[in-house]
């Protein structure tokens, strides 16, 4: 599967809990944080979810 790299660029501050865990479980802890995944559905799933919030490069 491909590989992912998923950078956080806006804030967790004052977002719905639900978002924030799902930024803690994608390894996202801090600002311009980045991590890389395989793209999996689930990881997908997550990154749809929270898109407002990152940026994903392939």
């Amino acid at each position: 599967m491909d590989k992912i790299k998923i950078k956080q660029v806006r804030s967790r501050i004052g977002r719905p809990k639900d978002q924030k865990r799902t930024l803690d479980a994608l390894g996202l802890r801090k600002m311009q944080s980045v991590v890389e995944h395989t793209a999996t559905p689930q990881i997908l799933g997550m990154v749809a979810k929270i898109k407002h919030l990152i940026t994903v490069v392939e």
